[in-house]
């Protein structure tokens, strides 16, 4: 038996502890760890999964699963390095943080698997990209994907791009809160109640995305067929690109990378 520590139950390490255990893991291959009292109280009677404090949790564990904040991981990995038992997988989930630092401050050979989920873990939907440390091999890869699978879908990708999947699929999610939060507010503009307007939108979203998931067509076709001549659409778009949105969305995305690599950087002399 595997026995898996989340370290960190915050909302991305409690999604995964429940993926998990809808996936068919026991409660007794889990174990987590929470600062807050109450609230590894609550989870251990939402979940039936023992809380502990990460001594202990480094030493029965066969993989720690990291999901602190990236300006939480000294203090963390302060502690592991003399109680992580040789051979465990460490499998970080925080963003930025590249497979060298833990490397560096854990014993030798400790294979790691650097990770980047999003949100939709929450809803097990998560796009998550997985990458593998100078000690991690294979079976490391195939069995966090497995784990993974269990709340959403994995790619894996070399850990030179993951700044760049961290902007576009870790952020990602907020980039489309933000822009059906624009088109719900332009309903209400257009005299349309809040709630309606919120129905319209959010239904608008399920469906394209639904679209895209299931055809294996080009976005820019789907978008065509629905971009008639001298139509409404078209007139949306051309003030789209009136207004550089497409631009925007390149900057903003670049800007999401820089600040990643900048988070990684910052824990380089540690």
């Amino acid at each position: 038996m595997t026995t898996i520590a989340v370290l960190g139950a915050g909302k991305i390490g409690e999604a995964l502890l429940s993926g998990l255990l809808r996936g068919g893991r026991g409660a007794d291959e889990l174990v987590f760890t929470e600062k807050h009292p109450d609230r590894a109280a609550a989870l251990t009677k939402e979940y039936g999964v023992e809380g502990l404090d990460v001594a202990e949790a480094a030493r029965r564990a066969d993989v720690l699963v990291v999901a602190v904040k990236p300006q939480d991981i000294e203090p963390l990995l302060d502690e592991l390095a003399p109680v992580i038992k040789p051979g465990t997988l460490v499998v970080s989930l925080c963003a930025g943080l590249p497979t060298s630092l833990y490397e560096r401050r854990l014993p030798e050979g400790t294979p790691v698997v650097r990770v980047m989920p999003n949100t939709p873990m929450l809803v097990g939907e998560a796009m998550s990209a997985i990458s593998a440390g100078r000690y991690a091999g294979a079976d490391h890869l195939n069995l966090v994907e497995e784990l993974l699978t269990t709340v959403g879908k994995v790619a894996r990708v070399p850990e030179s791009q993951q700044d760049a999947v961290t902007a576009l699929s870790g952020s990602g999610p907020a980039y489309f809160f933000y822009l059906v939060e624009a088109m719900i507010d332009a309903g209400i503009l257009l005299g349309i109640p809040r709630d309606l307007s919120t129905q319209l939108i959010i239904q608008s979203a399920v469906g394209a995305a639904q679209m895209l998931n299931r055809n294996d067509t080009h976005p820019v076709i789907l978008r065509e067929a629905v971009t008639s001549p001298a139509g409404t659409t078209i007139m949306a778009i051309r003030e789209l690109e009136k207004h550089g949105v497409r631009a925007a969305l390149l900057a903003a995305i670049e800007a999401a990378r820089d600040r990643s690599v900048e988070l990684g950087q910052a824990h380089e002399d540690h």
